[in-house]
């Protein structure tokens, strides 16, 4: 089946299939948990729940291709207190099911994925499976790169086809963002997101927001050098879809680069105020010591968090 052929009939045996809103986001006041505050000076603030924390395992990716593997770094990552990793890079030999049996054994659960768009028909449905399998809430696109605006259309329309028949097993379908999305001009003042963000069907696409690319979009561009924390704030308020996901990486201030949680310049404190999300997933591409102190250094600075 050519892709028009699946889109055409997808679109029409899936017509009409939407998520139910769940009242994430708007506002963290109203949205978030309340937390305790050992400050005596102030009760009141919140905390980042202990089983909304995830890592995106491409943070460890060294560790799990090398020393120490798969199974010790999951295990690890466990005893850490993640309840939970967002999957990439494969299952590392494993089927699906093998894979939800090892992670239900040391006692994490794989809440999320990063998975491309699917090539045809038999490709999407096995990603579904596999992430109805694994017993998955999410399948987020993790990367799109074109200066067209008619790629961006056209893949806006795929991602639409695909969350409607993600949304019929029971997950939630969402896109990641990278920096580019804010800084490539498309003509016509139209950059990526906004193209994305007019074509994506709100009530079947969420967004997984990476904080770290879109501070580092706002500062590129020229729009967030002021205020990166406001601009990525504007971002999440103004896109018709919802953001129920945060990737959660610091940004070094001198360099720009990627950081450690807790060691670079990004006030996650006032975004996580004005809005909260379903997932707050640990991410350093480049850890700045070994991916396992990376790991441990996220978890500890969520934890601790008080906002």
């Amino acid at each position: 089946m050519d892709r028009r052929r699946l889109l055409r009939g997808s679109l029409a045996a899936l017509a009409g299939v939407g998520l139910a809103a769940s009242g994430i986001g708007a506002t963290a006041a109203t949205a978030a948990p309340r937390g305790h505050d050992h400050d005596d000076h102030d009760k009141r603030k919140r905390q980042v729940p202990p089983g909304q924390i995830s890592i995106q395992l491409w943070t460890v990716r060294d560790a799990l291709w090398g020393a120490p593997g798969y199974d010790a770094t999951l295990t690890h990552l466990a005893r850490i207190g993640y309840p939970k990793v967002e999957l990439a890079l494969g299952y590392f030999g494993r089927t699906a099911a093998q894979l939800r049996q090892f992670l239900d054994s040391i006692g994490i659960k794989a809440s999320s994925s990063h998975d491309g768009i699917a090539g045809d028909a038999a490709g999407l449905g096995q990603k579904i499976q596999n992430a109805v399998t694994l017993g998955q809430k999410f399948m987020v696109v993790p990367y799109l790169y074109s200066e067209r605006a008619d790629d961006w259309k056209r893949w806006a329309e795929q991602m639409n086809v695909e969350a409607a028949a993600a949304a019929k097993a029971g997950l939630r379908y969402g896109y990641h963002n990278h920096a580019h999305e804010f800084t490539i001009d498309l003509g016509g003042g139209k950059r990526p997101w906004d193209v994305l963000t007019a074509e994506l069907d709100p009530k079947l696409v969420h967004l997984e927001v990476d904080i770290y690319w879109a501070v580092t979009g706002g500062i590129n561009s020229g729009d967030g050098v002021a205020d990166p924390e406001g601009f990525t704030l504007d971002v999440i308020r103004s896109a018709p879809q919802r953001v129920l996901q945060y990737h959660v990486k610091d940004r070094d201030k001198s360099t720009g680069d990627m950081a450690d949680l807790g060691t670079g310049m990004i006030d996650f404190a006032r975004i996580f105020r004005k809005h909260s999300v379903i997932e707050y997933i640990v991410e350093n591409d480049t850890p700045d010591v070994t991916p396992q102190q990376t790991a441990e250094v996220g978890y500890r600075y969520l934890r601790n968090l008080r906002y």
